[in-house]
């Protein structure tokens, strides 16, 4: 009898307080893969839910964009893109460059826009930030769809287009800018706690980020028209992810080991510190936000 006892105040799972500054349970995140799953289904399906023209914005924006881009700074502003389309061109650095800002945007405001949620219900908050990363990847996967329709319609138009043995890589490449949104977006949602002003700049750095990128102009192109000025793009990491996957998609530009190996380690050194910050934050956020 008493071991009957025993087993039935047995608990299934223990909630107890974080003593670990770093902490990322696989195992937990595991067992809660079903609250994943309707978190990514909710960012995907809630976002265009009530608009007009539904997911075809996750196709209008990044083609009027690339149009834009197309008109100011390859007609306009004279930038070349050697033998590529410039729209193809434009098109492949802006679905790249979109999928980051969209998850350092969704994942910026993850305390403030789950208060209600995290205050009620235990379960693992890097779920939340998590599902914003892998439901953008849908969101990607369509532009990418975009991206191969033309460059195939390009293609047979006579556009000097070529494929290299690099693009097996361009999935890993895409991994580590979601990673890299990720770990900036925890950071951004633990300091926006307590200062609520920063989320509104967020859009404003999103969009100076982007020029100092190399999202619209080759990297040579920096170095030789502004070398004062070169050192900024050098230095950002988010530069090479750009470059190197029009190399991979577009054979153009060039791919920099260095960067590549600089890029990495800002990566994975941001995204420890994001959760460093992001555990610490989750312990007291419920009281300031």
């Amino acid at each position: 009898m008493n071991n009957q006892a025993d087993k039935t105040n047995e608990w299934l799972f223990e909630i107890t307080p974080k003593n670990k500054f770093l902490t990322l349970n696989f195992k937990e995140i595991w067992q809660y893969r079903d609250l994943l799953v309707l978190f990514v289904k909710r960012d995907i399906i809630t976002v265009y839910k009530q608009t007009v023209l539904g997911p075809l914005w996750y196709l209008i924006q990044p083609l009027f964009t690339s149009i834009t881009f197309t008109i100011i700074f390859n007609n306009v502003a004279g930038i070349k893109t050697e033998a590529i389309p410039p729209f193809l061109f434009n098109l492949g650095s802006i679905m790249v460059w979109n999928y980051f800002t969209s998850c350092l945007s969704g994942t910026s405001d993850t305390f403030k826009a789950n208060a209600g949620i995290f205050g009620k219900v235990y379960f693992p908050r890097i779920i939340t930030p998590l599902s914003i990363v892998i439901s953008n990847l849908v969101k990607f996967g369509i532009q990418f769809l975009i991206f191969v329709i033309f460059y195939i319609f390009y293609y047979f138009q006579g556009a000097q287009l070529t494929l290299n043995g690099t693009l097996i890589f361009f999935p890993i490449l895409i991994a580590f800018m979601g990673i890299l949104g990720l770990g900036l977006g925890m950071i951004i949602s633990s300091m926006v706690t307590k200062y609520r002003d920063l989320n509104n700049l967020i859009g404003f750095g999103i969009q100076l980020l982007m020029y100092v990128s190399a999202v619209m102009y080759p990297m040579k192109l920096i170095k030789e028209k502004l070398p004062q000025l070169g050192w900024i793009v050098e230095y950002n990491p988010l530069a090479y992810i750009i470059e190197s996957s029009r190399y991979m998609l577009l054979n153009v530009g060039e791919i920099s080991i260095e960067g590549l190996v600089y890029t990495f380690l800002i990566t994975f050194i941001t995204f420890f510190v994001g959760l460093l910050v992001f555990n610490k934050t989750e312990k007291s956020f419920i009281d300031t936000v």
